[in-house]
Parts: C-alpha cells; sequence; structure tokens
C-alpha cells in the first residue's frame, strides 16, 4: 500500500487545483503558511491534526476526502478489506487514525477509528470560514473528555455523543491507558454563519 502522506499530498494538489486556488490563495483561506503547504503537497512534510483540518477547511472538504485514494478511473468498490484500510499516525500525538469505510465510496457518512495515546490532546479551532459538520463519536475502549466550546463531556467504554463541529473543540486523554473510538463524520458540510445581532 502506498504512503498515506503521499495520498494526502496528491489530494491536497489535486484539490487545490480544482478549485483554481495558488498556494498563496489556500494559505491565506486556511490559515497556513505557502511553505508548509508546498512542502505538503510535495510529501515532503508529515502534516498533523490540526493542519490537515486547517487544510481541508480552507478546499471546503470534509477531512475524510484528504485520505482518499485517487480513482484512477476504476469504479469504487463496495467493500475494502481490514488490511486495505489506510491508517494515518499524526507526527505530534502519535494517534492513529484508520479510514474504515471504502474509499471513494458515495455517502453521506464516513466510518473513522481512532487510536488516542495516553495523556495526549488535540485542540481544533473554529473560524468563520469553516464548515460545519456532524459526526457521532462511540468509546469502544478507554476514557475521552471532550470540551466542545463551553460543553464539556467525560466519556467511557460504550458512550455515544453527538456533536456539531461549529465552535472550538479539544479532545483529550488524561488516563494512562490508549482510548480507541469509532468516528461516523457526514459528508454533507454546511457553511457556519455568523449570527447577527
Amino acid at each position: 500500500m502506498e504512503d498515506i502522506n503521499i495520498r494526502i499530498a496528491q489530494q491536497v494538489r489535486e484539490l487545490r487545483l480544482a478549485r483554481g486556488y495558488t498556494l498563496d490563495v489556500l494559505a491565506t483561506r486556511c490559515q497556513v503558511s505557502r511553505s508548509a503547504i508546498s512542502l505538503i503537497e510535495r510529501g515532503e512534510a508529515s502534516p498533523t491534526a490540526v493542519v490537515l483540518e486547517k487544510l481541508a477547511n480552507g478546499l471546503g472538504v470534509p477531512l475524510t476526502q484528504l485520505f482518499d485514494i485517487p480513482q484512477n478511473n476504476q469504479s469504487p468498490q463496495p467493500m475494502v478489506r481490514r488490511t486495505q484500510q489506510s491508517e494515518w499516525k499524526d507526527p505530534e500525538t502519535g494517534y492513529i487514525r484508520r479510514q474504515v469505510s471504502p474509499p471513494n465510496w458515495k455517502s453521506p457518512f464516513q466510518i473513522v477509528e481512532i487510536e488516542f495515546p495516553p495523556q495526549s490532546r488535540i485542540t481544533y479551532e473554529i473560524s468563520e470560514t469553516s464548515k460545519v459538520v456532524q459526526q457521532q463519536l462511540w468509546v469502544v475502549e478507554g476514557e475521552i473528555d471532550i470540551q466542545l466550546g463551553d460543553s464539556s463531556y467525560a466519556l467511557s467504554t460504550g458512550d455515544c455523543l453527538a456533536i456539531q463541529l461549529n465552535q472550538p473543540v479539544i479532545y483529550s486523554n488524561n488516563s494512562s491507558q490508549v482510548a480507541r473510538y469509532i468516528l461516523v463524520v457526514s459528508n454533507q458540510l454546511v457553511s457556519a454563519v455568523k449570527e447577527s445581532l
């Protein structure tokens, strides 16, 4: 299986060019430096989870789309074996993201499996240009704390949380054990609308 960072590089570049964005335009849209995007597109840098989220927002796509396999004129298949599911490891926290859903399969949702190391934390900032994402998180092992705006949730094995990512979110594993959870992520994005008073 090809290197997942090469696949991400190809997807970011193809999505950027399809939208007619220069590196400078995408850098402005996602608040990631032009040089960092260039390194990612050339496969010379492994982006962190936070940078990937910013790139997805800047490109107006769900994060799951950055992990898709180039189709090369082949029809998407409705099944993918576990050995064929792509895995990506965040270089900053060591968390592992596995794309469970069949790649490129047209569906209103995607399934992702996450292994979150102990004593880890990831913060996603949400900007006015961010797309609102709906997701449900089901903990299958361990514990995870989620801070969504002003709301806090402490989840244990078996718990499920439905959230709308329209404000900053912090994922934390404050325990000494790995947490494993399943994400069901909606592919149908809606623009975040700033309420006027």
